[in-house]
């Protein structure tokens, strides 16, 4: 499978794509700036600048599938976060991918019960998913709760509606649980919450609606 991961150089991108690297799958790495592009070349994949905010039909070219783990960090929410993403997936739609797994966030849902600073990134992540639920789109839509910097313990929760949805979770287990989601038959078409937790990613992943 040829993978584009939008925002690459992010914190969690480059762990997706370190992770297709080492893996059997093709990865382009999709970046904002040339500046970018020694390091996606030393995490192992092809890169491809493009901006969120403008045309990026040139890095769907070819691929089977797409990874969105870019992100505004706070700016701009609405150009990046919905915006951006709508892009992409209309872009996708065009270039014929078949696959999108979407990096967004817990609470998209209810951004009404977040704290005010959080509110609009929460309503742009939102209206993204809903988008993408509507597209031609095989999708998945990962909503993972705070998080950290932690490495990686490979061992989630998951669920459509977590009790608890102040807890965190290392980047690195976020970036396996997209990549695990590519292939995963039972997260397609699934819009899912996570957390650290016991089970192994690949276990999780398996029924995220009941786990």
């Amino acid at each position: 499978m040829h993978v584009l991961v939008a925002g690459a150089h992010g914190q969690v991108g480059q762990h997706v794509t370190s992770i297709l690297a080492e893996s059997d799958h093709d990865v382009r790495g999709m970046i904002r700036s040339e500046d970018q592009i020694e390091a996606i070349e030393e995490l192992g994949a092809e890169p491809v600048v493009a901006d969120l905010t403008e045309e990026v039909s040139h890095a769907v070219e070819g691929c089977d599938a797409v990874v969105f783990a870019a992100g505004s960090g706070g700016d701009a929410v609405w150009d990046v976060d919905r915006d951006g993403a709508i892009t992409l997936m209309e872009a996708a739609e065009d270039q014929g991918v078949e696959r999108f797994v979407m990096l967004s966030s817990i609470s998209a849902d209810t951004p009404e019960e977040a704290p005010e600073a959080l509110r609009d990134y929460l309503n742009a992540k939102a209206e993204a998913d809903e988008r993408l639920r509507e597209s031609d789109l095989t999708y998945t839509i990962v909503r993972p709760g705070e998080l950290t910097n932690e490495n990686g313990t490979g061992r989630i929760r998951t669920s459509t509606e977590l009790e608890r949805t102040d807890g965190d979770v290392p980047r690195e287990d976020v970036a396996q649980t997209l990549v695990t989601a590519l292939t995963a038959e039972r997260t397609k078409g699934r819009t899912f919450e996570v957390l650290s937790g016991d089970d192994t990613i690949e276990a999780a992943l398996e029924d995220p609606l009941e786990s």
